[in-house]
């Protein structure tokens, strides 16, 4: 077990921060394609959201950082970084991804969208082959942590969100919703969903722009609004009161300049953008232009943080349940450890065994099949009583942290190191096919 985890998240950096370390989802599956290819990486995959960018891996030796992968993909040198990043191993990077699964490293806690957001990065690692064997049993029963936090606790109920809250704040600039209009730009998953809570409590038209124009059309249909072609985005854009921009552009689609014209345009009726994008869509210097009014991810966040109710009995019953299931998984993998061990010396013995009946096999003459069968009992019965003793001690280290130490000594007096690197070998291949 060499689980590596490396970020940085809302509680550690700014998004001016984040943005410079976010991987749109179109590079996503080279990236992780180039994290599992790393010298020191056996698997490897990539969680990258408005509000977390973060780098789990399963290292081939306890030796390797993280660092070095995020130093040659970024090109960059880390220190301008370092007092932004998180860095956990082994027993405390399966509690972080426990966590975050289950959305209790969230700003929000209980929110539903981060598991969504991991299960989708997850099935982007797999689809390239990067991960694979215990990175894959990680993820899966991480899923299998956030649903028993959902099932066994209320941390769900209630949950403000990203989109209640834009809702709230488009009503103390409006007065009322009723027959605003809304132009999503961009459409993704989060965009969609902070209009539909604005076009339920009284927005009245839509308008959705997108690079890809049929992904914009069926958007606009599932609303009855209108699609926009992307390079109209400009000269249509004075007819929004509210925009949700949410798009992965490396740079500002809206800059102070564009603000002043729509403000001509519009004759100072105001507008409230929603930048919901990391990178962001919306330069800050909007904001200083009056009628115009800019909310980024991180003001968001804010606003939802100072109207949740005290979770905290609840909070601390899922915490409760992600120490019972790291302890679990934790003891799962030592077992799974052992196991190549176990099934080498059983074969090494069976070996040795099968090789001297062979060899005293002349000197015992022709034998009936009863006296096959005795001297099949005999020296099966000698080899279990040999491996009763190692086998227990190697079972019952598989529950302790000093383990290795067990596991390698019993190779050693048995000579074992090549046919547990195979068994080993076979264990990880049944693995990786399985799900």
């Amino acid at each position: 077990m060499r689980f590596q985890l490396i970020g940085v998240n809302h509680k550690t950096a700014p998004v001016e921060v984040r943005e410079r370390l976010a991987i749109p989802e179109s590079r996503l599956p080279e990236a992780c394609k180039r994290l599992s290819e790393h010298p020191a990486v056996a698997e490897g995959m990539i969680v990258s959201t408005c509000n977390r960018v973060e780098f789990i891996a399963n290292m081939r030796n306890g030796t390797g950082d993280l660092r070095e992968f995020l130093r040659e993909y970024f090109e960059t040198d880390l220190a301008q970084f370092e007092s932004h990043l998180y860095e956990f191993r082994e027993d405390d990077a399966i509690r972080h991804i426990f966590r975050v699964a289950a959305s209790l490293d969230s700003m929000v806690v209980g929110e539903p969208q981060i598991l969504g957001q991991v299960k989708e990065a997850y099935a982007t690692a797999r689809a390239v082959g990067a991960v694979r064997a215990q990175l894959d049993q990680l993820l899966t029963r991480a899923f299998a942590v956030a649903k028993r936090v959902r099932t066994e606790t209320a941390v769900g109920s209630s949950s403000v969100s990203i989109a209640s809250v834009a809702v709230e704040l488009a009503k103390k600039i409006f007065g009322s919703l009723n027959g605003k209009s809304v132009y999503l730009v961009g459409a993704g998953k989060m965009s969609e969903l902070a209009a539909r809570h604005l076009l339920a409590h009284g927005a009245g038209s839509l308008f959705v722009a997108n690079r890809t124009y049929d992904r914009a059309i069926r958007l606009a249909q599932k609303f009855n609004g209108q699609a926009i072609e992307f390079s109209r985005l400009y000269e249509t854009c004075d007819r929004a009161d509210i925009v949700i921009t949410g798009t992965g552009s490396p740079n500002f689609i809206f800059k102070r300049e564009h603000g002043e014209k729509l403000m001509a345009l519009r004759k100072n009726k105001p507008m409230f953008f929603i930048d919901i994008a990391v990178p962001r869509d919306v330069d800050p210097e909007m904001n200083k232009i009056d009628g115009i009014f800019v909310y980024d991810i991180d003001d968001l966040q804010q606003a939802v943080s100072s109207h949740v109710s005290d979770r905290k009995k609840e909070a601390e019953k899922a915490e409760a349940i992600v120490t019972d299931e790291v302890g679990k998984f934790h003891a799962r993998l030592l077992t799974l450890d052992v196991v190549p061990t176990i099934v080498s010396l059983q074969d090494h013995l069976e070996t040795i065994r099968q090789a001297e009946i062979d060899r005293v096999r002349g000197r015992l003459g022709s034998m009936t099949t009863d006296q096959e069968l005795a001297v099949e009992a005999l020296t099966r019965g000698i080899v279990n009583k040999i491996m009763h003793t190692p086998i227990s001690t190697l079972k019952t280290a598989a529950r302790d942290p000093e383990s290795t130490t067990v596991i390698e000594l019993v190779r050693r007096l048995f000579n074992l190191h090549d046919e547990a690197k195979e068994a080993a070998a076979k264990s990880t291949r049944g693995a990786g096919g399985q799900n």
